[in-house]
């Protein structure tokens, strides 16, 4: 059957003598007819005809090459198409001839067939068979299915045009017929295995459009491409366990640029929690990679609020909603992507840059989103093993990743909703703070950070104990004054570059005075709730004697943290104390008006490297020299979706009842808008609250 139908069996056809049929020559003999100019005239007048000559039979050798010419595209066409069995060997040939050398010609329209695209909508006008049928491509899949073992690295370019074909708009059969040719390449041909999973891993961000939809057959939506894309890379795992050690840099390597949508880092961040699942070896890597992109663009949106007018910037971040997250979320909205993309070239700069920060934003709240939904179930459902473990996982990103980034706004509440699950996780990652800031062979950047973080953990912690609050403020008080004692011998001011442990220190424990006094009291420790506290007249309410004694210590020292913590803190601070009978500081922030301690730097100091971090944390007033900037890592979440995790998670702002409720002079209301602006107060509470 085979030998029928090779290109030596229908050349031999083509060269039969060819003669008459009986029945035409019949006809023409009569018609008395002659069948040669040679016949003669016999002697009963008739005519006869000379002996017949053997018919030559014209061969056009180039139409002849035409028609033997393989073009599996236009015999599918004009007659029944060949059966799997033909194709495959025609196939195994035409590798088989290609690796040998001999002849590449039917390896190249092997490679044509899965190199046209079936969506191009101009076709060639002398050709109208440019597309190969269904059963066309089917069949030399199975051919190449059967014959993968051949296919080595000098079918690179064969192997590229299957990889690159239109399969994921197809029927399921066809789906799943492809699948097991890439697991089967893959396993048969290890040369390949990185292409098979680049290609794959390059479906998992936004698609291009027009993906899922080919003619001739339903269209397919985009949740169920992304399916099927993670059905192929789950086989081709299957069947080469030792393949995530190459997954992983492929999912770095194509992970969405910069300038790239919101959507392609939301659908790139969704996929990649998707491979997790299937591929748990690679949980570790595949966080690390999404938590340094959070950060990165986290850090890219404050620093491009800051360099936008201050109005501006912050109606950018309230005008996002949850719904245009949303809609940055939706696969299905290309035109509006086109749309936007041709809008985006007429805009001005100031238009373009806003546009840009808002589309960070919705980049970052969806990712967090995401995260926040990956993390949830061991927490929520899981055993105290689960939770420990997930979050040990958080806290490992937390001290390589975020802790020394600075200015890091959003992406370390992931830490702080997740950590509060239980008393045992927020003592957890209270202790790993505590840790870093006692450890004395940690950098002084990251031993500051930590001291922010624990402050602003404690403080705006909901579900935080009053028990912890108290311990921690006692663990901080005794580190302040053992740091007091050690630099106060030979402090002559207040410097921030020689004492910043002390001054960090002093401002967390400012801070989370400001925020949980009521828990510090003597009260709160005899049970009371900090609504009983409330209920309290000012000349009832005490503290223990560590609370009190501590920070009167340190803000009576030579140190004088009064001058080096942030004004809007030490501020609040100065009034509640005087309104609680607690402390009277007033005088001492007279005095530092006419203090100047810029003079306490040198050119080397600011020059030394080991405090460039330190020192971008130092911000210079005209008569204050440096300070300490009011950073708190806990202020208030921002993003509009990704905010419904933290709900009931927070201790807002709440001032003193009695001390807000008069009238206050125009410095007092200055220094309150300086507080809502540095995070001592969300904007969105009374002070009845």
């Amino acid at each position: 059957m085979l030998a029928a139908s090779s290109p030596v069996s229908i050349l031999k056809k083509s060269t039969v003598k060819q003669t008459p049929s009986s029945a035409l020559k019949h006809r023409m003999d009569d018609m008395n007819l002659s069948l040669s100019p040679s016949s003669s005239v016999g002697s009963d007048g008739e005519l006869t005809p000379s002996p017949r000559k053997r018919t030559r039979v014209q061969f056009d050798a180039q139409m002849a090459l035409q028609e033997l010419e393989y073009h599996p595209q236009r015999d599918s066409k004009t007659s029944p198409e060949k059966s799997a069995a033909v194709v495959r060997e025609e196939v195994r040939r035409a590798i088989q001839r290609h690796v040998s050398g001999t002849d590449s010609g039917g390896y190249d329209l092997i490679k044509e067939i899965f190199s046209v695209d079936p969506r191009r909508e101009e076709r060639h006008a002398w050709d109208p068979y440019d597309v190969p049928t269904h059963t066309t491509l089917k069949n030399h899949l199975l051919g190449l299915l059967s014959n993968v073992a051949a296919l080595d690295r000098s079918c690179n370019g064969l192997v590229q045009a299957v990889l690159h074909s239109e399969w994921l708009g197809r029927d399921e059969s066809y789906v799943k017929l492809f699948i097991r040719f890439l697991g089967n390449l893959a396993a048969a041909q290890s040369s390949f295995l990185g292409s098979v999973l680049k290609m794959l891993v390059q479906h998992l961000a936004a698609l291009p459009r027009g993906t899922g939809k080919v003619p001739g057959y339903p269209i397919v939506p985009i949740p169920e491409v992304y399916t099927r894309v993670h059905t192929a890379l789950r086989h081709v795992m299957q069947l080469i366990p030792s393949s995530s050690g190459a997954l992983s840099p492929i999912l770095s390597m194509n992970f969405p640029f910069d300038t790239d949508s919101a959507k392609a880092n939301i659908a790139y961040t969704r996929n990649l929690l998707q491979v997790v699942t299937y591929a748990p070896e690679l949980q570790a890597d595949v966080l690390a990679l999404i938590t340094e992109k959070l950060v990165k663009i986290d850090v890219q949106i404050q620093v491009d609020l800051e360099d936008i007018e201050d109005e501006t910037g912050e109606n950018v971040l309230q005008d996002v909603s949850p719904e245009a997250t949303m809609l940055a979320e939706d696969e299905e909205d290309d035109e509006a992507d086109d749309e936007a993309s041709v809008l985006s070239d007429d805009l001005d700069v100031e238009t373009q840059r806003i546009r840009t920060v808002r589309d960070n934003i919705l980049k970052l709240d969806g990712m967090l989103d995401s995260l926040f939904e990956y993390y949830a179930p061991p927490f929520a459902s899981g055993t105290d093993d689960d939770k420990a473990n997930a979050l040990d996982l958080l806290l490992s990103h937390f001290q390589s990743i975020i802790l020394p980034t600075y200015r890091s706004r959003h992406s370390q509440f992931l830490l702080f909703h997740f950590s509060q699950s239980s008393p045992s996780l927020v003592d957890q990652f209270a202790t790993t703070c505590v840790e870093l800031l006692f450890k004395k062979t940690q950098p002084a950047i990251i031993r500051q950070s930590a001291a922010a973080y624990l402050a602003s953990f404690v403080a705006r912690g909901a579900h935080i104990p009053s028990e912890i609050v108290r311990d921690v403020f006692d663990l901080l008080g005794t580190h302040l004054n053992n740091l007091r004692m050690d630099y106060e011998p030979t402090c002559a001011g207040p410097d921030l570059r020689r004492y910043g442990p002390f001054y960090s220190t002093a401002q967390a424990l400012l801070y989370i005075f400001c925020f949980r006094w009521r828990d510090l009291t003597t009260a709160a420790a005899d049970g009371d709730t900090p609504e009983q506290v409330d209920e309290l007249e000012p000349e009832d309410i005490a503290f223990p004697p560590q609370v009190k004694e501590v920070l009167q210590q340190a803000v009576h020292s030579k140190l004088n943290p009064l001058k080096v913590c942030a004004p809007a803190i030490v501020s609040e601070f100065a009034r509640m104390s005087q309104h609680l009978n607690f402390m009277y500081v007033f005088s001492i922030l007279e005095t530092n008006k006419r203090l100047r301690v810029s003079g306490h730097r040198s050119l080397a100091a600011l020059a030394d490297p080991r405090y460039s971090l330190v020192e971008r944390e130092i911000r210079a007033g005209d008569d204050l020299g440096y300070q300490l900037d009011a950073y708190f890592p806990f202020d208030p979440y921002q993003l509009p979706r990704s905010r419904r995790w933290l709900d009931g998670d927070y201790v807002h702002w709440r001032g003193i009842p009695g001390l807000h409720d008069v009238d206050e002079s125009d410095s007092e209301a200055e220094d309150e808008d300086d507080a809502d602006e540095d995070g001592l107060s969300d904007g969105t509470e009374t002070d009845d609250d």
